[in-house]
């Protein structure tokens, strides 16, 4: 899976219709949040770093429930400088997640061993884990 990175609001415009998961590595304003669901109608989930979470509003927080978008806490690897337009998730991870899966482990040890392998925060897992079949 790709992750969009948006580095400013001003990125915004350039976002695909396809897009279903983006990173901020911006504070976003609830301006921001309403502009990014009406360009991505196929968005299934916004990663911020924790900070950025703590200050979102409770309308956006809640038009991003509503919209069935889910708001993962994270952040994307490497120094502000060198993010690059997508981070991906490759395709190793999946696999895993299924193989784990196959094997009967709970979600639950699931998240913890892939969490340790990874480096991945618990809340993309997560959302993979479920995704994942």
């Amino acid at each position: 899976m790709k992750i969009r990175v948006l580095s400013s609001k001003e990125e915004i415009e350039t976002l695909h219709q396809s897009e279903e998961m983006i990173h901020l590595a911006f504070r976003p304003s609830n301006t921001d949040i309403f502009s990014m669901v009406a360009k991505c109608p196929k968005l299934k989930a916004v990663h911020m770093p924790t900070s950025y979470k703590k200050t979102l509003s409770k309308s956006s927080l809640m038009f991003l429930e509503m919209q069935g978008i889910k708001i993962l806490e994270g952040d994307v690897w490497g120094h502000r400088e060198v993010i690059e337009e997508y981070s991906e998730i490759s395709q190793h991870v999946y696999d895993k997640i299924r193989e784990y899966k196959e094997k009967g482990m709970s979600d639950e040890d699931l998240l913890k061993q892939m969490r340790a392998e990874t480096g991945l925060s618990s809340d993309i897992l997560s959302f993979l884990i479920r995704r994942t079949k």
